[in-house]
């Protein structure tokens, strides 16, 4: 059996060219002005001339496809239209195979072609020329002698003028196809064959149509690497002054270099994701059978627009498909009209769009608002930006002063005894810094490397570069508690404590001149700052405090908080000591003292008497297990014995006994009831305080 391969090799010889289509002619349309954004994502613009009918060719990886179907912008400047965007399909090689009229996904034989074109007319070359119409291919099984061998043979049938014709396919030179249609379906699957080995990169065509030379213009979003910021911050001898000077590492990781290109960087986090547009979806539907109802139910439907809002919406719709109307049927001749009328069109559609678009937005305003939801600051690159592909980019965005005051910075949880060299920074340059990394030059040489989060303009932030070795800071920590309210509800103590927290920071500075230190100081939850009254400033995390230390000085800092705390026990459960404690403590009201102590008076004499029920019961409880024991002996000796008639004596006194101890629990059971019935309706009718 012959592959498809042969096939293409014999079409060839006779001339038949199976090629995929020619593209269009490319139109240069170079890139001129990039946005790169901080959230990974750049917009780039094309812009250019095309005329007349023109096609511009764009070649894209396959995992950007998404993002051009999802955000590309055509516009045409010069009146002409865009009639369409034309892309490879991403369709299953397979899938996409077998929608031909001829089915190559298989990799069939040559035979297995010739079977599924049943019908179809061919011109042979076998070796005399044949022309007739497919009937079919069979196989037939012939010996070949002397050796008696075995073989089986394709042959085709082929319906001719003089009849119907056997051939064997291997006596075939060449087929050609007489019907164009097929032929030009196996063509475009063939061309679909060698398109699909390029999956790197997939061409996209946008097709102009108009009148003359006119510039166009192509943006769209992609993919692109997050263009990253660096800073130097050059720390001189003016005090509370810096020079601040701040880079952007640009990539151009496309497949084009940049040449002359408007480049602005913008910082700020557009929210910005993909979607699969490129892959057909296909759906499984289920299959519905016919049903008859008696009636349908009725339906409910959301509000609509208010009715001038949909009044206005629909009239200023109508308005712009008229104008759009008016001006497709004059388009042939609009080249050959003065401007003037150009314009007035022009501004007559710009007119109704706007209407439409206020019309829709005073339809939907009454059920949303709008929210700031972040802004955007843009670095805009002065000189045009010529950057090779895969080549990498230092450029300047930021070489001012800047206000920077040196400080120690000390966290008990960072180093527990040596502040950081840091400086209080005010970004007063104008302009958002991204963040990044920040390299420190410290009276003329490297001081160490920081670290800066996003900065807006005029915000105030701390950068720490380097271990200060000429300051050290011992903290302590002290601490107190007392209640400073009680009161009696219903048999529940309420009472309310206050906590006292104090820190101290003990600095020392040993270095020769006066040093400023910040203090941060951990903010815990509920806790209210006392001492000092205000802090420098307040972060989710510490309060900032500051101290300035003189030269070869030390000075002590304290910090105090406290924490007020609702508490409450109750009385009947709680255990006597802890009532003791509560009943005699000087923090508690005299009233709310009185009322426990009585409490506890009264939860003493129910222990007391649960004492003597206990006590009494385990008394019983013996005697009734001794009574089992002279039972048994009195088996075993019998009851008219000397030592029998002795244990039944005893085990009369001790039934009396029993009869006393159980008179006594009865009384004990009764007076621990009424205890807990006068001690429980004390306290559910106790309020005090």
């Amino acid at each position: 059996m012959r592959p498809i391969g042969l096939l293409v090799a014999l079409v060839g010889s006779v001339g038949l060219a199976l090629t995929s289509p020619a593209l269009p002619a490319e139109v240069a349309l170079p890139v001129t002005k990039i946005t790169a954004f901080s959230s990974g994502v750049a917009y780039f613009e094309h812009n250019g001339k095309v005329a007349d009918e023109a096609t511009v060719l764009l070649k894209f990886k396959t995992e950007q496809i998404n993002d051009i179907l999802k955000s590309l912008v055509v516009m045409d400047f010069g009146g002409g239209d865009v009639t369409g965007v034309n892309y490879g399909s991403r369709d299953p090689l397979t899938r996409a195979l077998k929608s031909f009229g001829v089915d190559i996904s298989a990799e069939p034989t040559l035979g297995q072609l010739l079977k599924q074109i049943r019908g179809s007319e061919v011109i042979l070359a076998a070796p005399e020329k044949v022309q007739g119409k497919i009937l079919g291919v069979e196989t037939r099984t012939r010996r070949i002698l002397p050796s008696n061998t075995l073989i089986s043979q394709e042959v085709l049938n082929l319906l001719t003028d003089g009849g119907i014709k056997a051939i064997p396919l291997d006596t075939v030179a060449s087929i050609t196809l007489a019907d164009k249609k097929l032929n030009e379906e196996l063509n475009k699957a063939l061309a679909l064959l060698v398109e699909s080995r390029d999956t790197n990169r997939k061409p996209v065509q946008i097709k102009f149509t108009g009148k003359g030379e006119r510039a166009v213009r192509i943006g769209y979003i992609a993919e692109a690497p997050i263009w990253k910021t660096s800073y130097r911050l050059v720390l001189g001898d003016k005090k509370d002054q810096a020079t601040l000077q701040g880079w952007a590492i640009v990539e151009n990781t496309s497949d084009f270099d940049w040449e002359k290109v408007e480049l602005t960087l913008v910082s700020g986090r557009p929210i910005s994701f993909v979607q699969d547009l490129y892959t057909p979806l296909y759906v499984p539907r289920p299959v519905v059978r016919p049903e008859l109802y008696a009636s349908l139910r009725p339906q409910e439907y959301e509000e609509g627009l208010v009715f001038e809002s949909a009044k206005k919406l629909a009239e200023a719709k109508g308005n712009l498909a008229q104008l759009r109307r008016r001006a497709g049927r004059a388009a042939p001749a609009a080249a050959a009209r003065p401007q003037a009328p150009r314009r007035a069109y022009l501004a007559d559609r710009a007119k109704a769009e706007k209407e439409a678009a206020e019309a829709l937005q005073q339809g939907v305003r009454s059920v949303a608002a709008a929210k700031a939801v972040g802004e955007l600051f843009s670095y805009p690159i002065k000189t045009p930006v010529s950057l090779p592909r895969r080549k990498s980019a230092m450029l300047p965005i930021v070489n001012q002063p800047i206000q920077a005051r040196k400080v120690s910075i000390y966290n008990a949880s960072v180093l527990p005894k040596l502040p950081l060299n840091g400086v209080w920074l005010i970004n007063d340059t104008g302009l958002s810094l991204l963040a990044g990394p920040v390299t420190v030059f410290d009276e003329g040489t490297y001081g160490g490397d920081a670290r800066i989060g996003n900065l807006s303009a005029e915000d105030k932030r701390l950068l720490s570069y380097a271990i200060d070795l000429n300051m050290t800071v011992d903290s302590s920590d002290t601490s107190s508690q007392r209640i400073i309210s009680a009161r009696i509800d219903r048999g529940t103590l309420h009472y309310t404590r206050k906590y006292t927290y104090t820190r101290k920071y003990t600095a020392k500075n040993k270095a020769d001149k006066q040093r400023t230190l910040v203090i941060e100081h951990p903010l815990v939850a509920n806790r209210k700052l006392l001492k000092p009254e205000k802090p420098a400033e307040k972060t989710a995390a510490v309060y900032r405090f500051e101290l300035e230390v003189p030269a070869g000085k030390t000075q002590t800092f304290a910090v105090a908080e406290e924490r007020v705390a609702a508490e409450s026990m109750g009385i009947l459960p709680t255990r006597e000591g802890t009532l003791q404690w509560y009943a005699t403590s000087g923090e508690i009201p005299k009233e709310v003292r009185d009322a426990l102590a009585k409490a506890l008076a009264m939860k003493r004499k129910l222990s007391e008497l649960q004492s003597r029920l206990s006590k009494v019961t385990s008394q019983l409880q013996t005697i009734e297990r001794g009574q089992d024991r002279l039972r048994r002996n009195i088996a075993t000796v019998g009851k008219d014995s000397t030592l029998g008639i002795r244990y039944l004596k005893k085990l009369n006194e001790e039934e009396d006994q029993i009869e006393a101890l159980e008179k006594q629990i009865q009384e004990l059971r009764k007076q621990i009831d009424d205890q807990q019935k006068e001690l429980s309706g004390y306290l559910d009718d106790l309020k005090v305080g």
